[in-house]
């Protein structure tokens, strides 16, 4: 009885189980189709020359840094503002400074009376000698008190000139005339010599710093004039390569190009991506798959887009991905020519999601 009792709790539970995979099944045939922007994959290069992405820099910049450690005590100025050569930016807490100082002080007082002294007995000496009323071995000696006595009177004032230096340490002041573009430090953090405290930049004149792969870096000559594409400003400027880097040791295979803007936009912001185009023609035999960066699907390490099935569902595709050139990718393998991809949804996606191509 048992045994048979066992077997159709068995049963039961398998059409339980089943009838809720038919359910699942039932939803998400069910579900309405998410609209989806496609594009179709086609191989060859959007520019017969060869680009680099980049960021735009001041040519002028400096990080504003300390000699000496203590707790900052006040910050003069914001981020944005416009500061003077020898403007205050940053004092910091010198209460062991002011300290030395005073002892300082306390030393040159002592050896300016030592001094005086000293110079008195020098000249009178002096006068007694050459009235034959003191010996030269007086004279010898008196004249060696008042050397030392001079000496400690100038070690002591060179030591205040030492300490007047670290005062400057301790009120950071602006190098030229510039804005304050960063700032890493707030009031009562700790600085260290060396430390960044906050960056200053003149505005005007800016530069573009791009990263070019070892198969191209030979092509690029300094004095080319090359064209820079700025998207953000939907603008393009021309520009002339200044340096081409010749090691790629710290860079990862990427040689750094810097290129010189030759006009100057009051709009223009350290930090704006750029594409920088070389008057090279791309070697022979390097077309390449481009998709839009913003069509990827990041999981972890992998990166991945959506294609599009002969039913009309979302299919995820892991891909192989060379470099990026502005807002388009490379893809090495995982995308055939003609295939349809997703560029953007007005839904979530999944695997086997049903889609409605706009």
């Amino acid at each position: 009885m048992k045994t048979k009792l066992y077997i159709a709790t068995l049963f039961i539970l398998a059409i339980t189980i089943g009838s809720c995979g038919n359910d699942d099944k039932i939803v998400a045939e069910n579900a309405p189709a998410v609209a989806v922007e496609v594009g179709k994959v086609s191989e060859g290069n959007s520019s017969p020359f060869l680009s680099a992405s980049g960021k735009i820099e001041a040519v002028n910049s400096a990080n504003i840094s300390t000699r000496m450690m203590g707790y900052v005590d006040k910050i003069y100025v914001q981020v944005g503002d416009k500061v003077n050569k020898g403007q205050q930016l940053i004092s910091i807490n010198n209460a062991d400074i002011s300290a030395k100082l005073a002892q300082v002080d306390a030393g040159i007082t002592e050896a300016m009376v030592a001094f005086n002294n000293a110079e008195k007995d020098y000249n009178r000496f002096t006068i007694l000698f050459n009235e034959n009323s003191a010996s030269q071995k007086e004279v010898d000696d008196i004249t060696a008190n008042y050397n030392m006595a001079k000496a400690r009177l100038e070690g002591a004032k060179q030591m205040k000139n030492e300490v007047n230096a670290q005062f400057s340490y301790s009120n950071i002041r602006a190098p030229f005339n510039g804005v304050v573009t960063n700032k890493f430090i707030k009031v009562g953090d700790m600085a260290s010599p060396g430390m960044p405290l906050m960056e200053v930049e003149i505005p005007g004149n800016f530069q573009v710093v791009a990263m070019v792969p070892e198969s191209d870096i030979l092509q690029i000559q300094p004095g080319s004039e090359v064209e820079v594409v700025i998207k953000t400003l939907d603008e393009s400027l021309k520009g002339t390569v200044a340096e081409v880097s010749t090691s790629a040791k710290n860079t990862g295979g990427q040689y750094m190009v810097k290129v010189m803007l030759d006009e100057s936009k009051s709009n223009l912001l350290s930090g704006m991506y750029a594409t920088v185009q070389f008057p090279t023609a791309k070697k022979a035999n390097t077309n390449s798959v481009l998709i839009p960066v913003k069509a990827l699907v990041n999981n972890g390490q992998l990166s991945g887009v959506y294609t599009v099935s002969e039913s009309n569902t979302a299919l995820l595709r892991w891909l192989r991905l060379g470099r990026t050139n502005g807002d388009s990718v490379e893809v090495l393998s995982g995308l055939s020519t003609e295939e349809q991809y997703i560029i953007s949804a007005e839904g979530k996606l999944y695997n086997g999601a049903k889609i409605s191509i706009q």
